[in-house]
């Protein structure tokens, strides 16, 4: 399931750049009009968002989306 780990490994890079501006789940959510618990969700990689998402999630965290793709 090659799927799955990307998906992983996509949640566990957006908890990295959230964790790293100093936010909580609850106010970066708040910060890019979605639910807490689909934060948490897309962190876990529970959660398979869509672009739209993605990219508000990306302007969130004032990076660019294919960053979100990128380990440092």
């Amino acid at each position: 399931m090659a799927e799955q780990s990307e998906i992983r490994a996509f949640g566990l890079r957006v908890r990295e750049l959230r964790k790293a501006m100093g936010l909580s789940q609850e106010s970066f959510a708040h910060l890019v009009d979605l639910d807490r618990t689909y934060i948490g969700g897309i962190e876990r990689g529970e959660r398979n968002p869509g672009l739209k998402t993605i990219i508000k999630i990306a302007n969130g965290l004032n990076v660019r989306t294919v960053q979100l793709f990128q380990a440092d």
